[in-house]
């Protein structure tokens, strides 16, 4: 049995953990907050984008462009957007377990497909594992700005439009709430439904239909790789926060069981002190 100082030094180290986890939880809380917003205050460009592009695409029957056309699959993108740091829960672990079945499921052959890693965790998991790794960005801000990631989403389109990739998907975690946060698979390219939602407004184009989409398209593929980074670092925060809370509960409860062992464990050394303390006042007698 443990002496009462070794259960009174792992109570102690056990509050000084929970401090920890608290304080992180209370960072990721805050975060979660600016992300949210910051998510939010973007979807408005986004979605004006998509609205300028449907209405060309559904009011002209002469635009034609690569990037809204399907064509034969040889090659497939996959972004996946995992996070620098662990520590939040199975976020992680869920990205990369939907991606390497998919995979699985979708190809026989590494030629088939290529991974544009974003986050350290997820790029470390799968280079360990062998997969083609094409481009990476790892040490991402809290808050990222599309500086931060457009070299890589510029490319990564290119990639496209160059018929290195056929389709090209991103994969990240969705946010729902704190504690929810979904797989998620998105198709950018090719933009196959971009008409499926109606225009609301009519526009007036110059210099012509053909000019706008040129350079509206890969902004809007941009955007979209962008907009899911925002995504997934709320979920990357709630899900942080979610799991700072749960292990800051599992310290608190692991600090109750070991004060009852200690408190029962010292009762005990008083009774026998007094026992010994009794027995030999006796033997005096």
């Amino acid at each position: 049995m443990a002496s009462l100082r070794d259960i009174k030094t792992r109570i102690n180290s056990t509050k000084k953990t929970r401090q920890i986890t608290k304080a992180m939880e209370m960072v990721s809380a805050a975060k979660l907050n600016r992300s949210q917003e910051k998510a939010r205050s973007f979807l408005p460009y986004t979605e004006k984008i998509r609205d300028v592009v449907a209405s060309i695409a559904s009011g002209s029957t002469d635009v034609d462009h690569p990037m809204l056309q399907e064509r034969p699959v040889k090659k497939t993108g996959y972004i996946v957007i995992t996070s620098d740091r662990g520590l939040a829960g199975a976020y992680n672990s869920s990205i990369i377990r939907g991606v390497l079945n998919t995979i699985q499921e979708r190809h026989s052959s590494p030629d088939e497909y290529g991974i544009i890693a974003i986050g350290k965790i997820g790029r470390d998991l799968l280079k360990r594992r062998n997969l083609p790794i094409i481009q990476e960005v790892t040490g991402l801000g809290d808050q990222p700005t599309f500086n931060d990631i457009k070299n890589l989403a510029r490319t990564t389109v290119e990639m496209f439009s160059d018929e290195i990739f056929d389709e090209l998907y991103i994969w990240y975690n969705h946010f729902v709430s704190p504690i929810t946060q979904e797989v998620t698979e998105q198709k950018v390219l090719p933009l196959t439904d971009i008409s499926t939602g109606s225009a609301k407004a009519s526009y007036e184009y110059e210099p012509s239909e053909e000019a706008i989409l040129e350079h509206l398209l890969p902004q809007y593929a941009e955007s979209l790789i962008y907009g899911a980074l925002l995504d997934a670092k709320a979920s990357e925060f709630g899900a942080r926060m979610t799991a700072m809370s749960a292990a800051t509960d599992n310290a608190s409860a692991l600090i109750d069981s070991l004060t009852l062992v200690y408190n029962r464990a010292r009762q005990a050394a008083i009774t026998q002190e007094i026992t010994e303390i009794v027995g030999g006042a006796a033997a005096l007698e």
